[in-house]
């Protein structure tokens, strides 16, 4: 199973997931530059060797993990690219890169989201930024895989997707090890909306938890969740099964109900009656899914599809609306046959 070519990589962002790929990548022999845009906490990583602020104390990096603040000297030089900044700075990084990569190099999207505003995927951010690119140049790396439990080396199991199989390949064999699998596939939009509209499902569900409803409630949340995800995916061109896969059930299974998620927790807080502000003001990791939960919106309404639990997220942190009684909403509405395009 392991992969003999041995790559040049840069990690752009330090955060838990940036970090716990750099030490995989690093660990299975790649020649790994983990970048930090800010200079001091770039060279206290490379002086210290762990990140303790999101790893914890039991984590260190690998002799061959070179942590640097240059853009330039970490992805200069690098055959693979790995994106792993907040998804709402993707457009800038990627911009700030255009000088910098290889013709030839390969941009892999870890970050999950919709872009605000635009409405695009990570992918097409970064072909709307960088025109011209080739699609084999693109790919994304989604899946159910908390960072504390992959820098734990703990069994997890993820997708690269790319419009190319063989730059999907490529990502595959690059990251696959044995305790981290990797699966290849061509439907990049599907991964993409998987994977990111699950968040605003962990929201919700976190809602639930916080309000004390019971495993009946965050159930039907799940089930119904991913039919709102399916049915935004096939609008945008996304191929059904992808969403009965890792990028679709299976991250929002480990998104709904594990204890690291991050937008499970917003929901939580929020469904014990705190305000946004006072969630992510406590906060030091970023809730992806509290920005996804307006470009999701946003383009559901652009494409003309009902997406309720979207909403009903929506209303409850942005418009001020009580949870309770927007669940009451949601229970309340017109009863139908459970068919799956409905």
């Amino acid at each position: 199973m392991q992969n003999k070519t041995i790559y040049k990589v840069a990690v752009l962002g330090a955060g838990s997931w940036g970090n716990s790929l750099a030490i995989l990548l690093a660990r299975k022999g790649h020649e790994v530059t983990l970048w930090e845009r800010d200079v001091p906490a770039a060279e206290l990583l490379q002086k210290t060797r762990q990140n303790v602020r999101f790893l914890g104390e039991d984590i260190f990096f690998p002799e061959n993990l070179i942590v640097s603040s240059d853009l330039k000297a970490s992805a200069g030089n690098a055959e693979l690219v790995v994106l792993a900044t907040p998804s709402h700075t993707i457009r800038e990084v990627v911009t700030n890169l255009i000088p910098v990569i290889r013709q030839d190099s390969v941009l892999i999207n870890v970050a999950k989201g919709i872009e605000n505003g635009s409405f695009l995927t990570m992918s097409q951010v970064i072909s709307d930024v960088i025109k011209g690119i080739k699609p084999e140049r693109i790919a994304a790396l989604y899946g159910p895989s908390h960072a504390e439990e992959v820098s734990r080396g703990l069994p997890t199991t993820v997708v690269a997707s790319s419009l190319s199989i063989e730059t999907a390949r490529k990502v595959r064999e690059a990251f696959v090890t044995p305790m981290f699998r990797v699966y290849s596939n061509t439907d990049l939009i599907g991964v993409e909306v998987g994977g990111s509209v699950k968040n605003v499902m962990a929201i919700a569900s976190g809602i639930s938890d916080g309000i004390g409803f019971g495993d009946n409630a965050k159930a039907a949340l799940m089930t119904r969740g991913i039919n709102e995800i399916t049915r935004l995916g096939l609008a945008l061109g996304a191929k059904k099964e992808t969403f009965a896969g890792l990028t679709g059930v299976g991250d929002l299974i480990v998104t709904c109900m594990s204890r690291h998620s991050r937008n499970r927790h917003v929901g939580e807080e929020i469904g014990k009656g705190k305000t946004l502000k006072q969630v992510l003001d406590s906060m030091i990791m970023v809730a992806e899914g509290v920005n996804t939960t307006k470009s999701t919106l946003g383009l559901a309404k652009k494409m003309g599809i009902e997406m309720p639990i979207t909403e009903a997220v929506h209303r409850i942190l942005f418009e001020d609306q009580d949870p309770k009684e927007v669940v009451k909403s949601l229970m309340t509405r017109s009863v139908k046959d459970e068919d799956w395009g409905n």
